[in-house]
């Protein structure tokens, strides 16, 4: 069976035929997780492409935890565990219903949909001072989702760049072009993403807290150090590490959507013109866009007992993982699955995740997308004046350059 484990794969494109190789003939399989550049090998995992077994994982917190292991393919080292799980990502039910309630109150509609109007100007402007030819990523698609999240959090916008900089260190290590190898002590390489190699985007965090708790606004990180439910708020570290999620997350996920939903328009321009004529169709069009470039590729659970799934015997501690691009075209879910449809309907992707983890900053990121795409749609017709380049990454579904020309 194919292996689709290797970042440098993604690089070259998804690798469709062997995800609906695996869909068709092997969909939990064991996955090699071989050695890669300077990253060691590590113990193997299952991988889970049809769409019925990537939800149930997802929605099965007591059998599949994103707590005992983390989430990512790579193991974390087991000193960094206990911090990195006091992230919401890496918490299971009741903890983690415990913290989605203390936060979900950051994430109001009032204060997502004030933001509308300044997004779709600061798009409208970054469009227009573009030109006629631009590489669509690092001429706006960079910019925008950093910009808004900061407005979100109440970063001020002369730090914006040390955002850039420490979701580009996180998301981007294993990419030649994004990724800054750090070494230990022995020479050897370290994950970038451990709390230690974090330490000044942490110090940042709980400056920001102090601040904030000094001189409230009304954007998340006030909300976030004010949250309380039956007399209880955030710890200091929990603090920290939503700020690392909401960076990452928040900024990376949109960054990645908005190219490859471009990237899905050129590639069909039947469906474009189409879109163009009406926009209209533009909300079921961005949630295409979604289910056929997801901002994540993978997932990662542990299971927490031996168990059954797919007819594979899992192990308690095996590595399971999720791939959310293979599920979003699996032909036994999506009639037709490949065929870019902006009306399509039903669309139940699992772009943003499923169960108890379901995206906290979907709606944010559905909002950037569409100020995003109105705006694209009062350009001229736009043309792909170049190849694409992907960011190199078994989890995040990035493209670092998008030429185009109007």
């Amino acid at each position: 069976m194919p292996n689709v484990f290797d970042p440098r794969l993604f690089a070259k494109g998804v690798p469709h035929e062997a995800l609906r190789e695996l869909r068709h003939h092997e969909p939990v399989s064991w996955q090699d997780e071989h050695e890669v550049g300077i990253w060691p090998a590590g113990p193997g995992y299952w991988a889970v492409t049809r769409y019925a077994d990537v939800r149930h994982v997802l929605r099965t917190p007591a059998d599949f935890s994103s707590s005992l292991g983390a989430t990512q393919i790579r193991d974390p080292d087991p000193a960094d565990l206990p911090f990195i799980r006091r992230m919401i990502l890496n918490m299971d039910p009741p903890e983690q219903v415990r913290l989605r309630t203390l936060v979900t109150g950051a994430f109001t509609r009032r204060r997502l949909t004030r933001f509308a109007d300044v997004i779709r100007e600061r798009a409208a402007r970054l469009l227009k001072d573009a030109g006629s030819r631009f590489d669509l990523p690092r001429d706006v698609t960079d910019e925008l989702p950093l910009a808004n999240l900061c407005d979100l959090l109440g970063v001020p916008n002369a730090d914006r760049g040390l955002l850039l900089e420490w979701t580009n260190r996180v998301i981007g290590y294993q990419d030649p072009e994004h990724g800054v190898v750090v070494t230990g002590p022995d020479g050897k390489p370290v994950n970038p993403r451990s709390p230690a190699q974090l330490a000044d985007m942490f110090a940042y965090a709980a400056d920001l807290a102090e601040r904030k708790r000094h001189e409230p606004a009304d954007d998340v990180m006030t909300a976030l150090v004010q949250a309380e439910v039956d007399g209880e708020r955030l710890t200091d570290a929990e603090l920290k590490m939503f700020f690392f999620l909401l960076v990452i997350a928040g900024n990376d996920t949109v960054r990645s959507a908005l190219p490859g939903g471009v990237l899905l328009l050129l590639r069909h321009p039947a469906e474009y013109a189409r879109l163009r004529a009406d926009p209209s169709l533009l909300p079921s069009a961005i949630e295409e866009m979604l289910r056929l470039h997801p901002p994540v590729l993978t997932f990662r659970r542990t299971a927490t007992r031996d168990l059954t799934l797919g007819g594979r015997e899992i192990r308690a501690g095996d590595k399971v993982v999720v791939y959310h691009v293979s599920a979003n075209v699996d032909e036994r879910r999506f009639p037709d699955p490949f065929r870019f449809d902006v009306a399509r309907s039903p669309n139940d992707h699992v772009a943003f995740g499923q169960g108890p983890h379901l995206c906290l900053g979907a709606a944010f990121a559905r909002l950037q997308m569409q100020a995003f795409f109105g705006e694209l749609l009062e350009l001229g017709e736009l043309r792909l004046d170049g190849e694409p380049r992907r960011l190199t990454s078994n989890f995040i579904n990035g493209l670092t350059s998008l030429p185009v020309t109007i």
